[in-house]
């Protein structure tokens, strides 16, 4: 059977999605907190599993959710019999679990999917009703460098191709194409793998996308968090905790639930 382009991505997602500095004890400190709070966690957009996995624990039950069955399929035969875990495909922006949480976290720049501020609001309330009384919701986005959008908005900027490994003796060449519209915020990428033989030929070649990600900015996250019935606990600039400054390549938000909002 003819491999598509989902399946090939979701495959290769575990070598093309790298982890942030510092990003697995971020997370690693809110679960032991939640822990304490009844350690139920729901991990929103999870791929497949690259968090989730890693932060499962006895003390915890984790509830991961993903809009793709190609990523879902992968994340259940790498977890195999390991407690504490339950995998279910839904939509970010409309999903109903049957419980609440104490932690829950959009991670990896997941959020930014969602294009229009309609779409990022049903998740956020989606989020909310899933939410205890002063639960934490983390939001991690990518800290825009206008720059960067000015290059891709003229057709430069893109990447260099990277190898990756579908299986062993099988090389992937990975390279990436973006443009950006600046009157929507969105940025959008196609990506080309090219499957190489030994004398660097190519055997095979899938193309996917254009995928759309919208660019959010500081204060249209925190108004966005504001009108969804959450307060600001802290914004970082990286996983270590530190503020939020030009440099910064990401945003990191800690939000809490308002308790007295219903």
């Amino acid at each position: 059977m003819t491999q598509t382009a989902d399946q090939l991505a979701a495959q290769l997602y575990d070598q093309s999605m790298t982890d942030w500095p510092g990003e697995v004890e971020f997370y690693s400190r809110l679960c032991a907190a939640a822990a304490e709070r009844g350690g139920k966690v729901v991990d929103v957009a999870c791929g497949t599993g690259r968090l989730a996995l890693r932060l499962a624990s006895p003390r915890l039950e984790i509830t991961a959710l993903d809009s793709s069955a190609e990523m879902l399929a992968i994340a259940r035969v790498k977890a195999g019999r390991l407690p504490g875990l339950r995998w279910v495909r839904a939509d970010m922006r409309s999903f109903d679990l049957g419980q609440t949480f104490t932690l829950a976290f959009v991670a990896a720049h997941s959020f930014q999917f969602l294009l229009t501020a309609e779409d990022q609001m049903d998740c956020l309330a989606s989020l909310r009703r899933h939410l205890d009384p002063g639960a934490i919701l983390v939001i991690h986005l990518d800290h825009q460098d206008p720059r960067w959008l000015a290059d891709v908005e003229e057709g430069r900027g893109d990447p260099a191709p990277r190898m990756l490994e579908l299986a062993p003796g099988r090389p992937i060449r990975a390279s990436r194409a973006w443009t950006f519209d600046r009157a929507t915020q969105t940025a959008f990428v196609t990506t080309r793998w090219e499957e190489l033989e030994g004398s660097g030929g190519v055997i095979q070649t899938w193309t996917r996308g254009p995928i759309a990600l919208h660019c959010l900015f500081r204060f249209e996250m925190e108004h966005l968090l504001a009108r969804a019935g959450f307060w600001l606990q802290a914004l970082y600039g990286d996983f270590t905790g530190g503020a939020l400054e030009n440099g910064s390549t990401e945003m990191i938000f800690l939000a809490q639930r308002h308790q007295d909002l219903g």
